[in-house]
């Protein structure tokens, strides 16, 4: 996974895959995703992401789960 941010834009791009795009759906006013020609995500955008997205306090945590 890689996240770009775009300073001058304020708009944050989350990739998930190298997948090519088949579309690009708009959720909301500020939010696309792009999805493969499976039906999986392979990216999103969020624009105006430094007030939408609180991207000032990004972080990524990994939980592993504890089995029994």
């Amino acid at each position: 996974m890689r996240v770009k941010y775009f300073s001058d834009t304020f708009t944050a791009h989350v990739e998930f895959t190298d997948s090519e795009v088949q579309e690009t759906k708009e959720i909301s006013g500020n939010i696309y995703i792009d999805i493969d020609e499976k039906g999986n995500l392979v990216s999103m955008t969020i624009e105006h992401a430094k007030t939408n997205a609180m991207l000032s306090e990004f972080s990524l945590q990994e939980v592993i789960s504890q089995s029994a």
